[in-house]
């Protein structure tokens, strides 16, 4: 079956650059009429231009921004895709409250002015879908992520209350928890073989992630295709959070271009 959006307006958050970009162009594609909300430095016209879509300038932590970004689209939006969010590191001991507040208030606060601002424009019309770039760090504590962790683990407090909430409304919220994917954030790790030779071992696939593998998961939660589904947490992790106790060993394969592999 074709996922089909024509005639349908998509909302995409910290759309102007990896997975957020990724499902921007998926969303175009399938025939939505597209907006990418992203911050003035990412460009987000420019971005949004170059397959047909529209951008507008908006900062998630800032109501007075979001209110004005929803406030310029010519409809209320029927797909809205909560995605903007940060993940600078830091250990316990270091990190400094100013860095939690900065990532709580983009990747948390951020979501939840965008969920209830989507919902408020949904409601009248008594349908629309919401999709959240959760994480496989809303489950686990990986080292020296600790508001980073901590702000994906209060999304599935926001994705549970608003599925149970907005429900009535015809309203479906859904969450997507990417592993390990391949983007500006993550650059550095992909570039380091070392480090992805020892992360992947615990991955059933043995690789990391593309964009576009994120972007199929989000973009068939937001369509007619899950009409029965909301609520939901959708792992696009190549098994990481399957495989606690590893899935590859060097006696009986081999990692070689970014990937394990059985000999």
């Amino acid at each position: 079956m074709r996922i089909d959006f024509s005639g349908k307006l998509g909302v995409v958050t910290g759309g102007a650059n990896g997975i957020g970009l990724a499902i921007a162009k998926q969303l175009a594609a399938s025939g939505a009429s597209v907006y990418i909300f992203d911050l003035e430095q990412e460009h987000p016209g420019e971005i949004a231009a170059r397959f047909g879509a529209k951008g507008i300038v908006a900062d998630c932590t800032d109501r007075a921004s979001l209110e004005a970004a929803f406030a310029a689209l010519p409809s209320a939006p029927d797909v809205v895709m909560v995605n903007a969010g940060i993940g600078p590191e830091s250990d316990i001991f270091s990190l400094r409250p100013a860095e939690w507040e900065r990532v709580l208030a983009v990747n948390l606060t951020g979501a939840f002015n965008t969920v209830q601002l989507a919902a408020r424009a949904m409601k009248t019309r008594r349908s629309g879908s919401i999709v959240l770039t959760a994480s496989t760090n809303s489950y686990d504590g990986e080292q020296r992520l600790t508001a980073y962790n901590a702000s994906k683990a209060g999304l599935l407090g926001l994705l549970h209350t608003t599925a149970n909430e907005l429900g009535p409304y015809g309203i479906r919220v859904n969450a997507v928890c990417p592993g390990l994917i391949r983007t500006r954030l993550t650059k550095a790790s992909f570039d380091n073989d070392a480090v992805l030779r020892d992360y992947f071992r615990d991955i059933a696939l043995g690789r990391g992630g593309e964009p576009d593998e994120v972007a199929n998961a989000a973009v068939f939660l937001a369509s007619d295709l899950a009409s029965y589904t909301t609520g939901a947490t959708l792992f696009v992790d190549g098994g990481q959070m399957a495989a606690k106790f590893g899935t590859w060993n060097p006696d009986t394969a081999d990692f070689s271009a970014g990937r394990w592999k059985l000999r």
